[in-house]
């Protein structure tokens, strides 16, 4: 779920859907290896359901219930029929909760107009082919082509459902940034480290374009961002802290240490 939405691909209109589908394969796979029935109560998911709801309530963003609702994909009975408990979103009582919380008293009269008209199918929205695509179109699409009778609605989803979900994308040029821009290398002009940042973003962009960023070892690897750098940069407590499953090389990353200490002591003993 993480990996997923830490893409720099459009997947706002994605999350709520995604986030109720893991829990879902959570369950069945704790309750298969518990040895449980579907019905039956199990501690374990019970724990881990409950720190889900709790991350979930800290981190829901009315943006993500708004932009579910505009996905039309949601709304067909193909998809409702793949999974269990899945309702559309104007029957889903915390996303329409959420999605009012969106819009001003100005305009909320035109989007209930329009939304009734859109999660119904009725009006504009029941010709065959745009009930049809729902499922096989993509969202954006969907509505550049069938959306021109709820233009407040057109204009929200073209804005929401090409928006990424995180902004870890952005931020790793800040880590890219202080990787260049480092203590030993603090000379370079703020017009070279641009450049060196913008030629490294745009490797790392190219490298999303192979086939072995999606399968194999090197899947996703740039994930969780670029924090990097080298052994030279850091101190010796952060050795340290590498070390401590290496005996022999904590041996010798802290023998001089050893040695500086005990001739301080013996310098003390002698004041």
């Amino acid at each position: 779920m993480i990996w997923l939405a830490d893409m720099d691909t459009p997947c706002l209109h994605l999350i709520y859907d995604m986030w109720n589908s893991m829990i879902e394969k959570m369950k069945k796979e704790i309750q298969q290896w518990e040895g449980k029935e579907p019905n039956e109560i199990s501690d374990l998911y019970s724990v881990i359901h409950e720190i889900l709801v709790f991350r979930w309530t800290k981190g829901n963003n009315p943006l993500y219930c708004i932009a579910h609702s505009l996905n039309p994909r949601y709304y067909n009975r193909e998809w409702l029929d793949q999974g269990t408990g899945r309702v559309p979103p104007h029957k889903d009582r915390e996303v329409s909760r959420m999605r009012m919380t969106c819009f001003g008293p100005q305009e909320l009269a035109q989007v209930k107009e329009e939304y009734a008209k859109f999660s119904s199918c009725s009006d504009e929205f029941s010709n065959h082919d745009a009930i049809n695509d729902r499922y096989t179109a993509s969202p954006w699409a969907w509505w550049s082509s069938y959306g021109q009778d709820a233009p407040l609605l057109m204009n929200l989803a073209n804005k929401l459902l090409i928006q990424l979900a995180s902004s870890s994308c952005y931020e790793r040029n800040w880590s890219t940034y202080s990787f260049i821009h480092s203590v030993k290398r603090n000379a370079l002009t703020p017009e070279r480290v641009e450049d060196l940042v913008f030629v490294h973003s745009n490797l790392i962009h190219l490298s999303r374009r192979s086939d072995a960023y999606k399968q194999g070892e090197t899947r996703m690897w740039d994930v969780e961002g670029d924090s990097f750098g080298s052994l030279s940069d850091v101190g010796i407590l952060k050795v340290a802290n590498l070390s401590l499953d290496e005996p022999e090389l904590q041996v010798v990353s802290f023998g001089d240490l050893e040695i500086a200490s005990s001739v301080q002591v013996t310098e003390d003993d002698d004041e």
